[in-house]
């Protein structure tokens, strides 16, 4: 197993749980908030990510990628799950192929979001299957995805921007975002919390969501102009003073953290990660890391079928 650096967690957040969630957190055990997963397809190891938390709702499958156990090369070496960065599409469909096996779905199960840093969230259905990914998209500007349709596996991308999970186990829906500095501060994990509402009648306390792996506070310095709509938001504590002057270390974990909460989402429901993109860029695809020479990470999450009665 890769060997990768965890971060320290910056705040300590308090924990009020009902039964139900402590049931979920049995289930899950005292793991990590992510943990890591090796597996073998077509004879190579394979390594990727999942929270036990999510896992613990029972009702989804989901998963975040590492670059190892794909078939590109160079920059995009090795699972690179953008196909418009420049690398082979036939290599991007056989790591999309070697995620649908680790899944146990097809790769025509997966629809993909089109990111723009928008807080735009589109439904999707049984008739967005392979959109982005095998065909198309009927569809632009759509930086979250949820959906009530089991057997969809929806699909987000990343470089070092946060990806939001969120599983509703009472009414069987998910959610599932890409949120940077921009969508960070247009409060989309607020805006899913509201859609999942809107869309499936989710109430918040009953929402578990997951704050995925992406740039730490401390490799993230931001100028001025990006730092002062979060320090008005938030407080300074997510904007800490940087190296240099009229510079900060931008903390979009807590950040995140902070809008889930506010959204009405109880503390133990949320999982944080403590796994900084740039810090493991050989494990992970960093845009700051590598100058913006790299491959994408990618965010699945799907419904299981319902058991039947």
């Amino acid at each position: 197993m890769y060997r990768i650096q965890r971060t320290e967690r910056h705040r300590d957040t308090a924990r009020r749980e009902d039964s139900h969630t402590a049931a979920v957190r049995e289930r899950a055990s005292d793991c990590p908030a992510l943990r890591q997963n090796r597996v073998l397809i077509e004879g190579e190891p394979l390594e990727y990510l999942t929270f036990p938390l999510l896992e613990g709702t029972g009702i989804v499958k989901h998963l975040f990628t590492t670059r190892l156990g794909g078939v590109s090369g160079g920059e995009f070496s090795a699972m690179n799950l953008g196909a418009d960065r420049g690398d082979r599409r036939e290599n991007v469909l056989e790591n999309y192929g070697r995620i649908a096996k680790v899944l146990g779905v097809e790769v025509s199960d997966m629809a993909a979001s089109h990111q723009t840093h928008t807080t735009n969230i589109r439904r999707m259905t049984a008739a967005d299957r392979g959109k982005g990914i095998l065909c198309q998209r009927d569809y632009a500007d759509v930086d979250g995805m949820v959906t009530d349709e089991a057997g969809l596996v929806l699909v987000t991308f990343y470089a070092d921007c946060v990806p939001l999970y969120f599983v509703d186990p009472v009414h069987h829906a998910v959610g599932l975002a890409h949120s940077g500095w921009r969508g960070t501060v247009g409060r989309m994990g607020e805006c899913m919390v509201r859609a999942m509402r809107e869309q499936f009648a989710s109430r918040p306390e009953e929402l578990y969501a997951a704050i995925g792996p992406s740039i730490c506070r401390d490799c993230y310095e931001v100028s001025e102009d990006v730092a002062v709509p979060f320090i008005a938001m938030f407080g300074e504590q997510v904007a800490l003073p940087g190296k240099a002057p009229g510079k900060y270390q931008l903390d979009l974990w807590l950040a995140n953290e902070l809008i889930l909460r506010q959204s009405g989402l109880l503390p133990g429901h949320i999982a944080v990660t403590d796994i900084c993109t740039c810090h493991n860029s050989a494990y992970l695809f960093s845009h700051r890391a590598s100058g913006g020479k790299r491959g994408n990470l990618a965010a699945f999450l799907g419904l299981k079928a319902r058991e039947k009665d």
